[in-house]
């Protein structure tokens, strides 16, 4: 699946390969919706449930016995319980493909929404490469297309910081290179608590934020390491990675305190 991208879905139930053209949305509480943005070809959306053991089976069961519209078909090597739905919208014909199906203890609602006479396959391969990952598994860190989530993340520190400055410095924020003074000179004034762990991953994250702009092949990433899912700069002719936590609180934690100027210009160093 050369051309495809990774997905691992939040907490790392389960993963996923989807067209490298795809790219994540927001929708609604626990759904993932996935479409090409440049040439759209359909919708793809899904959520899933957990529950004991042999859950998945049951929920496919429960959807054949509730959806008189329900068929079982086979999805590579994964039993559904599939259906369709019509609708217009806009003058424009649509159906909706639904595939319910289940491994082991999780539970899939899958649906695809495409222009009516457009085929379902490109969903159907998704689904096809479902996995559950297991609990008490270690699984090798991954490094796959940064998520939402982790992008709420990245947008969530950088707020902090611009907001923080705005009200301590009096000054604006711009995520440049020379905002890194002003970054010193707010953890200088606060005095921050060195157990505050959020508030050195915040400033971490938006050292990275600098440096993806000022400097040309850095791309953001989620990092899927054990329980850690976090947003981290790959650059992408080298693979070198670049963690936010290492770059401020592993060094604050050590006791070797916090100094945003040398460890942005040692990570230009590594570069």
């Amino acid at each position: 699946m050369a051309q495809d991208k990774k997905f691992i879905s939040p907490g790392a139930w389960f993963s996923m390969y989807y067209p490298a053209a795809w790219s994540e949305f927001e929708d609604g509480e626990g759904s993932f919706l996935f479409y090409d943005p440049n040439e759209w070809s359909g919708n793809f959306r899904i959520s899933a449930f957990r529950g004991g053991p042999g859950y998945g089976r049951d929920f496919i069961h429960q959807e054949l016995r509730d959806n008189a519209q329900a068929v079982a078909l086979q999805v590579g090597e994964l039993n559904c319980a599939y259906s369709q739905e019509e609708f217009a919208e806009g003058g424009v014909d649509y159906v909706t493909h639904f595939w319910v199906t289940g491994i082991d203890d999780i539970g899939f609602e899958c649906s695809f929404t495409v222009a009516r006479g457009t085929p379902p396959e490109a969903a159907a391969r998704v689904i096809s490469s479902l996995e559950v990952r297991h609990c008490g598994t270690k699984y090798p860190p991954e490094l796959i297309p940064v998520r939402l989530s982790e992008i709420y993340q990245i947008d969530a520190a950088y707020e902090w910081v611009e907001r923080k400055i705005k009200d301590v410095l009096k000054v604006d924020f711009q995520g440049l290179e020379e905002d890194i003074s002003r970054m010193q000179q707010l953890v200088n004034q606060c005095s921050f608590n060195v157990r505050k762990r959020e508030v050195w991953i915040d400033l971490g994250i938006v050292l990275c934020v600098i440096l993806a702009n000022e400097v040309d092949g850095l791309e953001w990433r989620t990092l899927i390491d054990g329980n850690r899912e976090v947003p981290v700069l790959l650059q992408t002719c080298t693979e070198l990675v670049i963690d936010p936590m290492k770059l401020v609180w592993s060094r604050v934690k050590a006791g070797d305190g916090c100094h945003l100027q040398e460890a942005y210009t040692q990570t230009l160093k590594n570069l």
